[in-house]
């Protein structure tokens, strides 16, 4: 029997993005799972997941972190992440991230968190990052930017499991001098 992907997020495609006719959800015969396919063109429709990419960076001992000034959670902490563009490296966008939600000058250090977010059919990449000043800038999404000490950390007040995930990590390899690529689910 193919298998079916369950449904768990509301990225269901209703009509063909290539003639506008309302699809059908079948499993197409050279596939193994569910996809809207248009019975007009024929075309198959993908719905895969979505990249969210941000930074984790750093002024000496502190991190800098941001308040959601959007939905979803809306004045909680965060760090600077989005949605990664087309036509942009995961690099670049976590770059373009940090400098539109928090207007922060960096130095990438390479990748340091892929976090699957199975339930919302996403993927977080976090890099970590060397502020270059602490000269901060927030866009129309950010209440505030602001750099924290580990003890000083709203734990309470994040956003994200993923952020949350990603600063344990990152104090933990800190205090161990090691920083290595940290891989995990969320289901």
């Amino acid at each position: 029997m193919p298998y079916t992907a369950p449904m768990l997020f509301s990225r269901r495609i209703e009509h063909c993005q290539v003639c506008g006719t309302p699809v059908e959800h079948k499993v197409p015969d050279d596939d193994n799972r569910e996809r809207a396919v248009c019975p007009a063109c024929h075309h198959v429709h993908y719905v895969n997941p979505l990249n969210v990419v941000g930074t984790l960076p750093v002024w000496g001992e502190q991190v800098l972190l941001c308040k959601r000034n959007i939905e979803p959670r809306k004045g909680y902490w965060t760090l600077p992440a989005g949605f990664m563009e087309l036509g942009e490296t995961t690099e670049e966008g976590a770059a373009r991230e940090t400098d539109e939600e928090a207007g922060a000058r960096i130095e990438m250090q390479g990748l340091y968190a892929i976090i699957n977010v199975v339930t919302a059919g996403q993927v977080h990449l976090f890099y970590r990052a060397r502020l270059l000043d602490t000269d901060f800038a927030p866009g129309p999404e950010t209440m505030e930017a602001q750099l924290f000490h580990q003890h000083e950390i709203p734990w309470d007040d994040l956003a994200f499991k993923t952020v949350r995930m990603t600063l344990e990590k990152f104090f933990a390899d800190r205090d161990r001098g090691q920083f290595d690529v940290h891989c995990a689910d969320i289901r």
